[in-house]
């Protein structure tokens, strides 16, 4: 069945209006997930703008000048300048009339934004591509061949946290497809959702076991000894673990938007994270995986105000291509999957928390995963606008490796892979780069 195909009826089920079934089977949108904290966000944001009016009054310390020179107050923090001088013209206005203006502009942007996630919800477009052939399968993963003949095969290893197809994300976005044709074999990892067996795995088992498996798999479909492999986002550091237990099998890394050190950034951001997740253990013990949503909610925490501006402007592109491709994405970005227990742990806690993968501190199948022991040919591709992995992040695994190449994209963490610029900064870059990569046999 084709993703996103009707499911058939169930046995004694009657339709009397075919044409309103087909539509009743369609999966409902959910996004943006989770749906109630990004409106919450939103509405919030909104509502301390009436919160913040006293302090703008004539009577506030913003609005007074010195009393001994008469000149306007200095801002009493760096910045906010600007927030003075509203300040000062606030004053000049009758406090109904900026009251009833306000409330006005809250209510404009809202049905703004319930508007465009209402369009997102209700448009046509459904993903229709078919699943390429299954080269192996174990448990709930696959290995998805998207090549033919005798070429190049290259290992695709996706994170575990999103689904698989962003890099085969439409007909017009297929970062593979378009692989396929320019004569490369890719091989992509399709974790799946964890089931019940999956849900016991830590990431030893997925690297060590799993994905060892699959790439043991996919070189004796291939007749290759070797071959090199691209790991995308987490990807990327399974992908760094599994060229450090399989170093014959792996002729070259490609890492994607890959972090490396967790604390590059200043501010508690991902020790914060560690201290949720810790919050959480008693129900990630309880389902035996973190859920979507709370997922969601952790990678929310990164630009929680990030849906506001998209979806608020979607309603202008109706009926455009654009429209098509934005519901593309967002319908890959929640459809989302689970994160088994011990991994969501190790990958919060360890990763986010203590910094475990810069420190030299994370193990697979019991050795610290050493990027410094690779001397195999890396390509870094460390897209410059990236707001869910800090560059410098993503630079401090190309630091560490002896024979990288670095390349930053002025593009994001996802439109490195689907933006329509993405075949001209990354696409043609990465075939070019695999095409001087020597041959392994």
């Amino acid at each position: 069945m084709r993703r996103g195909q009707p499911a058939a009826s169930p046995k004694g089920a009657t339709i009397d209006n075919p044409q309103a079934t087909t539509e009743h089977r369609k999966p409902a949108r959910l996004g943006p997930r989770p749906l109630p904290l990004h409106l919450g966000l939103a509405h919030l944001m909104w509502m301390s703008s009436l919160a913040a009016l006293p302090w703008l009054s004539a009577g506030s310390q913003l609005s007074k000048p010195d009393p001994e020179t008469g000149a306007a107050a200095p801002p009493p923090v760096a910045g906010i300048d600007a927030l003075c001088a509203v300040a000062r013209e606030l004053t000049t206005h009758p406090p109904d009339a900026v009251v009833g203006t306000l409330l006005m502009e809250v209510s404009r942007r809202s049905a703004q934004y319930l508007e465009g996630i209402g369009r997102y919800h209700a448009h046509p477009y459904r993903r229709d591509l078919d699943d390429p052939p299954v080269l192996w399968r174990e448990g709930n993963s696959r290995l998805l061949d998207y090549g033919y003949g005798d070429g190049r095969p290259i290992l695709f290893v996706p994170s575990l946290v999103n689904r698989a197809y962003v890099l085969d994300l439409s007909h017009k976005r297929s970062l593979l497809r378009w692989l396929a044709g320019e004569g490369f074999r890719p091989l992509l990892m399709d974790w799946g959702e964890p089931g019940v067996v999956e849900r016991q795995f830590d990431l030893s088992d997925y690297i060590a076991g799993r994905l060892c498996r699959a790439l043991r798999a996919a070189s004796l479909s291939v007749s290759r000894l070797s071959m090199p492999v691209v790991g995308y986002c987490m990807g990327g550091l399974l992908a760094t673990a599994l060229a450090q237990l399989r170093p014959l099998q792996v002729s070259g890394l490609v890492l994607m938007a890959t972090p490396w050190d967790f604390h590059t950034q200043a501010g508690p951001g991902p020790r914060a994270m560690a201290s949720v997740a810790r919050l959480l253990d008693p129900w990630m013990t309880y389902w035996g995986q973190l859920p979507v949503d709370m997922l969601q909610a952790f990678f929310s925490a990164l630009d929680p105000l990030l849906a506001l501006p998209k979806f608020s402007s979607f309603g202008r592109l109706a009926g455009s291509n654009k429209a098509e491709d934005f519901v593309a994405l967002e319908d890959w970005l929640n459809d989302g999957v689970p994160l088994a227990a011990p991994v969501a742990r190790e990958c919060l806690v360890g990763w986010y928390g203590a910094n475990t993968p810069h420190l030299g501190s994370w193990t697979v199948a019991g050795d610290p995963v050493r990027p410094d022991r690779l001397d195999i040919p890396s390509l870094h591709l460390v897209p410059s606008r990236d707001r869910i992995v800090p560059p410098a992040s993503a630079l401090a695994l190309a630091d560490a490796m002896p024979n990288a190449t670095v390349m930053e994209p002025p593009l994001g963490h996802i439109g490195m892979v689907v933006a329509g610029a993405a075949p001209k900064q990354l696409w043609h870059p990465l075939a070019d780069w695999m095409r001087a990569l020597p041959e392994a046999t």
